[in-house]
């Protein structure tokens, strides 16, 4: 079984650093299959929206939702995150190298959103690659039974980790 973790410290940082690592995946011909994380910067003052790529290919759905001047609470949209759920659930089913969430969130430590699909990956014998905050650490360590492994915020780190993983000693070019 593997599974890994990062967890980067600035806002943000960790769905750039997984959009970017599974770009290069890609580029290697590797087959990445889940979730990536973009933000856009939003024209009026607020937080960012946030919209998630599902690999293979470009498809993005916006998982935040507009609540409102001066609304309070979580801006993301159950709905979106279960669409994206299930269509990552069934590229995992056509084959995958590897599986990336964006993150294992409040969703995940509740015992929803990607839970089932990370199970699946791994019964499958499929790697899976998890972006964390701070504030889910604990939850995420138990739900993997403290045998995820924490890679540091780096590309190279996260590349080593799959060659790994993969049983490769270089990734395919």
């Amino acid at each position: 079984m593997h599974i890994a973790y990062t967890v980067a410290p600035g806002r943000g940082d960790t769905d750039l650093l997984l959009y970017q690592f599974a770009q290069l995946l890609e580029r290697k011909g590797l087959r990445a299959c889940g979730t990536v994380q973009i933000n856009s910067e939003r024209v009026k003052d607020g937080p960012c929206d946030m919209d998630i790529q599902i690999l293979p290919g470009r498809e993005t759905l916006r998982i935040s939702q507009e609540l409102g001047e001066g609304a309070r609470g979580c801006r993301l949209d159950p709905v979106a995150l279960e669409t994206a759920v299930a269509r990552v659930q069934h590229s995992l089913t056509a084959g995958a190298d590897l599986l990336i969430v964006n993150k294992f969130g409040k969703h995940e430590a509740e015992g929803r959103g990607f839970r089932e699909v990370i199970g699946q990956a791994l019964a499958q014998g499929v790697p899976v690659l998890v972006g964390l905050n701070g504030l889910n650490v604990a939850a995420f360590n138990a739900f993997s039974g403290g045998l995820a492994k924490e890679l540091p915020p780096d590309a190279k780190a996260l590349e080593a980790w799959v060659d790994q993983a993969l049983g490769q000693t270089d990734m395919v070019a």
